[in-house]
């Protein structure tokens, strides 16, 4: 009798043990995690127990899967259930390359679809610097999306929409990159949506630093999550030895090496640093000499003891 009683939801938001959490009919409440600690995320579906203004969430359904990344001390997660993650990246200012890596390595370790988009292309010199250094990833079956959102905002919107039509998606990017254009564009009501959030939840003009979920359509099908948090993308949640099967590039020559544990980092008839020794022969598995400095870097990252 007592799960009579309890609600389906869609949680749209949280900061910190304030989640907001969605009705079927759209309505949205303030609801509580029971306990002191919150396992709910934007994208779950939870059961709810109504409690005068607000809710109690007292279960969260299984997930398909879970975005999250983690450094030495504590885990983010972004979010739950989704359909793909696009990573927005501009020509300028210039963007990392170790973070959109880290990004695509977790994408791949939830199996999640990953879509990058690369804004400013009306930067002629600065997009073709950048077009080139995504060509290794379109190599490796990446859809790379080129975007003007200052020049040709309808144009990209459509271009945008049919990738994103009836899909979960989460958008991740580094400031400066257009993130909140974008958002605005895909989704004409969001800045009213965050207003409403941040006088729901009380908390002003922090709650741009947590996770929102946008509807961009009415029939609201189509849901875009905007998250904070790329600029510091630990995966602390990965062995060291599960890095080269999340990079696709590397996948195709592990089984290859002469040693069934092999490292891909110094070992004797390694067959990943034999296809980055022969990286200028065009070939359809080929590793460029930077993405095998990022597989270094971060399975040396991985490796590190930790620090408490």
């Amino acid at each position: 009798m007592a799960d009579e009683a309890l609600a389906p939801g869609l949680v749209v938001a949280s900061f910190g043990r304030h989640l907001l959490v969605e009705s079927p009919d759209g309505q949205r409440r303030i609801c509580h995690p029971r306990g002191k600690k919150s396992q709910a995320v934007v994208g779950d579906r939870v059961a709810w127990r109504p409690s005068h203004d607000e809710g109690t969430i007292e279960k969260v359904e299984p997930r398909r899967n879970l975005f999250y990344r983690q450094d030495e001390i504590r885990t983010k997660m972004f979010a739950a259930n989704l359909d793909q993650v696009l990573v927005f990246i501009a020509a300028e200012p210039e963007f990392s390359e170790h973070q959109l890596a880290r990004a695509l390595i977790a994408a791949e370790a939830e199996r999640i679809p990953a879509l990058i988009a690369l804004n400013k292309s009306d930067l002629v010199e600065p997009f073709e610097r950048a077009w080139g250094r995504l060509h290794p990833y379109q190599q490796m079956g990446y859809g790379v999306l080129p975007l003007s959102l200052r020049l040709s905002k309808d144009v990209d919107r459509a271009h945008l929409l049919s990738h994103l039509q009836g899909k979960t998606t989460l958008v991740l990017g580094p400031s400066g990159a257009g993130k909140s254009t974008l958002i605005n564009l895909l989704a004409p009501g969001a800045a009213a949506q965050t207003g409403e959030i941040s006088r729901a939840l009380n908390s002003g003009k922090h709650t741009t630093t947590s996770t929102t979920w946008y509807w961009v359509d009415e029939a609201r099908t189509t849901g875009l999550i905007d998250s904070p948090g790329f600029q510091e993308f630990g995966l602390h949640h990965l062995e060291p030895t599960q890095l080269a099967p999340l990079m696709r590039d590397l996948k195709p020559h592990i089984g290859q090496c002469r040693f069934y544990n092999c490292t891909h980092r110094h070992e004797p008839g390694c067959a990943v640093i034999g296809a980055v020794a022969h990286a200028e022969k065009q070939g359809e598995h080929r590793i460029t000499t930077n993405r095998y400095k990022i597989y270094c870097d971060l399975f040396d990252e991985l490796s590190e003891p930790p620090r408490w």
